[in-house]
């Protein structure tokens, strides 16, 4: 969960001003958390509610979506999101943005098994993002998590996602130049996963994530969520993520450790 709360605030100022290179400041002091960062909370909020019992899920994550996109209005929210966020009565409306996966971290910790974190995934999508492709994508990215979690190989958790998920048959130095902003699953998540695959450690994942550009916050979150299963997060990146954060967000991420970190 960190992980992608890191690769959020790191990409935040290179969104719309992407940079091609693996050289750069990790932390600015214009960064700052976004969307990507806030709907992680509110899933994460939303399944400590649940107390274990998932049949709560989609009712809680709505709410807790709703209420957290509600404090922090101003935090980059696509339209169609905005008018969710403010609906009485919020239906889910097709969409295969890239949104379903960067707020889906914590689904790979509570959950127990492979199959209960794509339910997981799927439930916490599916409210906003039911368009199977953004349910696809969030179920990618969980299902990386978890596998990086529990002891899996680079190479196997690679295989695992071009068998089942996406056919990941580039690499970043061939895509590099060429690739560009774009907010769906399908051209996202898979680059976002590559980066990882490429990544010799925590930092260099996220790193790989901004120099391809595109839609940076989010394809770091993504990156960065995976990346903190595999390798873990070293302690002065983690905390310097944390000077960024209101403090509600971080007795949040604290809370969720607590509970779900084994």
């Amino acid at each position: 969960m960190i992980g992608a709360i890191i690769g959020d605030i790191v990409g935040s100022i290179y969104e719309f001003r992407n940079i091609k290179t693996k050289n750069f400041s990790l932390f600015d002091e214009q960064c700052f958390f976004t969307d990507d960062s806030v709907m992680t909370f509110a899933v994460a909020k939303a399944i400590m509610n649940c107390g274990g019992d998932y049949s709560k899920l989609t009712k809680e994550t709505i709410i807790c979506m709703q209420s957290f996109g509600r404090l922090y209005p101003e935090a980059g929210y696509g339209s169609y999101f905005r008018y969710w966020i403010k609906s009485s009565d919020p239906q889910p409306y097709n969409s295969f943005g890239n949104g379903s996966a960067m707020r889906v971290s914590p689904c790979a910790y509570a959950a127990e098994t492979l199959n209960e974190v794509l339910m997981l995934a799927k439930n916490t999508a599916e409210v906003t993002h039911n368009h199977p492709e953004g349910i696809k994508g969030a179920q990618a990215t969980a299902a990386a998590i978890f596998l990086a979690r529990t002891g899996k190989s680079i190479t196997e958790i690679s295989e695992y996602i071009n068998n089942n998920y996406y056919r990941i048959d580039f690499t970043l130095d061939e895509i590099r130049d060429t690739y560009s902003f774009n907010e769906t699953c399908q051209n996202s998540v898979p680059q976002a996963l590559q980066a990882f695959f490429e990544s010799t450690d925590f930092e260099d994942a996220i790193r790989n994530a901004i120099s391809i550009g595109g839609d940076s916050d989010t394809i770091a979150a993504i990156t960065g969520s995976v990346a903190e299963a595999y390798y873990g997060v070293p302690m002065d990146i983690r905390n310097k993520a944390l000077c960024f954060l209101e403090d509600d967000l971080t007795e949040i991420l604290v809370e969720f450790y607590e509970k779900y970190q084994k």
